[in-house]
């Protein structure tokens, strides 16, 4: 009898380790999730990503909520963030472990340098001021300005070279909401379609734009009633006296616009960093090339007529809402199409009651044109603009 209860006593002990170690290995599994959420928590850097219209200072939004309200009422904004916010994880998270170039620059050159940029913009009408500069998260400072009387929260990278707004956390409803009104609406159909290209000389989706349209307009000849025009604002330095020839050009020697511009956009012959010439060919090479009359553009330009053609195309673009280069508005209606020369032609002629034969004949490249300047690169199919 005690050796059987002896026996039993040891089975007993038995299942009771058993139980023990089954505890302690669930306890050690459990740890150890613990110890690896923690561990990607730690290694994730946390980073305030967005991506504003570049023409714009991210200083004008001023108030969280604003990002959200202005999406709703500028659908386009959404593709732009979603496309913003990827690039800069990407190169983010590609560059956090070691600094972005390894040149962290003092908080006073980091706060003195964005404000000196940031005032330096033209649609900046008041002055944006610095008020502190203090560590943010991983490789970024927090960089707060003042602005029309808001204190705006601005993130720097510790090298100096990129910034971003702080956003909103958006919920699922406003992704929903944002994403219900962000149908292009329909162009309104009519015999003679006005059809206006909105761009800046100098913005490589805008040239890229013309280059695609000026085929088009060609093509179409009396047929069409297309008018390349200038948004309300300059972002690239060349543009301030570019502009002005371009539109006197335009609206006292209409002959010679689309021959100049044709000139002007085969470029410097100088390509940069990225591929394609950042500058258009020499305006004087041009001017004489096509027979533009010097003298009259300087005219122009001297006498008043150039502001009073640039403030229709200024107020037009703003009552359309344009908010970037290209922006292609079709009988009032800002709307989509590809940049290609074909995809121009289609959109063009489906806003006619009764199509011209042009639209059914023509045959037009279906390519798009390359970013920039030169006739010769082919580009991909693209939504970025400046």
């Amino acid at each position: 009898m005690e050796e059987e209860n002896n026996e039993k006593r040891e089975e007993n002990n038995f299942n009771v380790d058993n139980s023990n170690s089954n505890n302690n290995s669930e306890e050690k599994k459990v740890e150890s999730n613990n110890s690896e959420e923690k561990k990607v928590e730690e290694s994730s850097p946390i980073v305030s990503m967005g991506a504003s219209p570049v023409h714009a200072p991210a200083v004008n939004i001023k108030k969280d909520n604003q990002l959200t309200k202005k999406m709703r009422e500028n659908p386009w904004m959404l593709s732009t963030l979603v496309l913003g916010a990827i690039v800069l994880a990407l190169f983010f998270l590609g560059n956090f472990s070691g600094g972005l170039t390894g040149n962290v620059v003092s908080e006073d050159v980091v706060g003195q340098n964005l404000i000196d940029y940031l005032n330096a913009m033209p649609s900046v009408q008041d002055e944006i001021t610095l008020v502190s500069v203090e560590e943010g998260e991983g490789n970024m400072y927090l960089v707060t300005v003042e602005y029309d009387g808001e204190e705006i929260p601005v993130y720097v990278t510790k090298d100096g070279k990129y910034y971003t707004p702080s956003l909103s956390p958006m919920s699922v409803e406003d992704i929903i909401e944002t994403s219900e009104v962000a149908e292009t609406p329909e162009v309104e159909k009519s015999d003679d379609p006005v059809t206006e290209l909105f761009i800046m000389t100098h913005c490589p989706y805008g040239t890229q734009a013309e280059k695609g349209i000026i085929p088009t307009i060609k093509a179409m000849g009396s047929d069409s009633n297309i008018k390349i025009r200038y948004v309300h604002y300059f972002m690239h330095e060349p543009e301030e006296t570019e502009t002005p020839r371009q539109i006197c050009i335009r609206e006292e020697q209409s002959d010679k616009f689309i021959p100049y511009l044709e000139c002007f956009l085969e470029g410097d012959g100088n390509p940069d960093a990225s591929g394609y010439m950042s500058s258009g060919n020499d305006p004087e090479v041009c001017m004489d090339e096509v027979g533009v009359d010097k003298a009259a553009v300087e005219e122009c330009v001297s006498n008043g007529n150039y502001e009073k053609y640039y403030a229709e195309d200024s107020e037009l673009s703003e009552a359309y809402g344009v908010q970037g280069s290209p922006a292609l508005v079709v009988n009032g209606v800002i709307t989509s199409s590809g940049r290609d020369s074909q995809s121009y032609l289609n959109t063009i002629c489906s806003a006619f009651n009764v199509a011209p034969e042009v639209c059914s004949i023509a045959e037009l490249s279906s390519s798009s044109p390359s970013p920039g300047f030169g006739w010769d690169g082919i580009g991909s199919a693209t939504t970025a603009s400046c």
